[in-house]
This record gives structure tokens, C-alpha cells and sequence, in this order.
């Protein structure tokens, strides 16, 4: 082989490489049998893994020359398989699977939409009826509020009056004290002219005591006189 042409070889199938990375298919395991993932391209290279009928790989190259494909399965790991073992498509045996467990999905469906509606009926009744007791307790605090407010009203209102009769109270106190300080002084204006009369009496008295013996000297002096 010319050297000359090596590199322009290895270019070649460099970019070959490089363009079945770019792009990259995903594939399925033909559904006849189980296939073997080798190290390498040829069935002298060691089994890394069997793939079951249906299984997806990523396609990462193609080798015409020697019919295999360099592929990687979901757990990452690369290998080679035989490109004539892939299918563009699932197998028949798992569209069918796929279509059987969607079928099986729908069948479920009115199943599941009953029993959601079921339990929606019982939530809505179940909120209807907590809407309903709250309903019942904010018009029982309605009530309470409002008697709360009549009552403080009726306590503001005896407040007021208590206070008024507090200052009636005072001033009837201050009221029966003039009038005890009146009746006092009444009472010492009494005893004074009681005091006052008894002692003109008493005065009167020794007056009369003195002018009644001279009245009757002078008498009898004149008795006297005329005889």
C-alpha cells in the first residue's frame, strides 16, 4: 500500500467516524431473537451483553464494510451489533405491548374518571357542608358582636349616669351639710334670744323688785302725811 495515501485514508475514515456520531439514531433489536453486543467488529471480540427483542440502542456509527453498527444502550455502555439486526422501528411484538397497555390505559380511564368524580362529589358536598357551618358561625358572631356593642352601649351609658349620680350624691351631701350648719346656727340664734329673753326677765324682775318696796314707802309715807 502507498504510504502516501495512508493519511488520506485515515482522514476519510475519520470523517466518516465523525459524521455517524453527527448523527446519531436511535434503533431497535430486530424482534427474531436475542442479539450479542460485542467489544468489536466480529464475533471474535467478547460479548459485553445480550439485548432483547425490542430494545432501543443510539446508532453512533455504521460500518458498511464489515456490517456492524458501533451503538450505546441507556445504561451508557458502547459495543458493536450486526446493523441488519436493527430496525428502524419497535417490533411488532412491543407495538403491540405499547398498544395493548395504552388500550388497557383507556379501558381504565372511565374507571378512574367515575371514581375521581365520586370523590370531587364527596369533597364537594363535604365543602358545602363546612361553607354551610362557617355561614352559621359568622352569623353567630354577628350576633355576639352585636351584643357586645348593645351591651357597651348599656355600660357606657349606666357609666354615665353612675357618674351622675355621684355628683347628685356630692351635692346632696354638700346640700344636708349647709343645712346642718344652718340648723346650728339656728339653733345657737335660739338659744341666744332664749338666753336674751331670760335674762330681760330676770332683769325685769330685780327691777320690779326694786321700784315695788318704794311704791309702797311712798305710800304709806303719804298715808301718813295725811293724817
Amino acid at each position: 500500500m502507498n504510504t502516501r495515501k495512508l493519511p488520506v485514508v485515515l482522514l476519510s475514515f475519520l470523517i466518516l467516524s465523525c459524521a455517524g456520531i453527527a448523527g446519531a439514531e436511535t434503533r431497535y433489536i430486530t424482534d427474531q431473537s436475542r442479539i450479542m453486543m460485542r467489544a468489536g467488529e466480529g464475533s471474535r471480540f467478547k460479548i459485553l451483553r445480550r439485548l432483547p427483542s425490542g430494545y432501543p440502542v443510539e446508532i453512533l456509527g455504521v460500518n458498511k464494510k464489515t456490517g456492524y453498527a458501533h451503538v450505546r444502550v441507556k445504561s451508557g455502555k458502547t459495543g458493536y451489533v450486526l446493523l441488519h439486526q436493527l430496525m428502524n422501528e419497535p417490533s411488532a411484538r412491543e407495538r403491540l405491548a405499547v398498544a395493548q397497555k395504552r388500550l388497557d390505559e383507556l379501558q381504565a380511564e372511565p374507571d378512574k374518571l367515575a371514581a375521581r368524580l365520586s370523590t370531587l362529589q364527596t369533597e364537594n358536598a363535604e365543602l358545602s357542608s363546612a361553607r354551610q357551618q362557617l355561614q352559621r358561625e359568622r352569623d353567630e358572631l354577628a350576633k355576639q358582636l352585636e351584643a357586645l356593642r348593645h351591651t357597651s352601649a348599656n355600660a357606657v351609658r349606666i357609666s354615665n349616669e353612675r357618674n351622675e349620680l355621684r355628683k347628685k350624691q356630692v351635692s346632696l351631701i354638700q346640700q344636708i351639710e349647709e343645712l346642718k350648719q344652718e340648723n346650728q346656727e339656728l339653733s345657737n340664734t335660739t338659744a341666744q334670744k332664749w338666753l336674751l329673753n331670760g335674762a330681760l326677765v330676770t332683769l325685769g324682775g330685780i327691777l320690779i323688785g326694786l321700784i315695788l318696796p318704794r311704791l309702797r314707802f311712798q305710800r304709806r309715807k303719804n298715808s301718813w302725811g295725811s293724817l
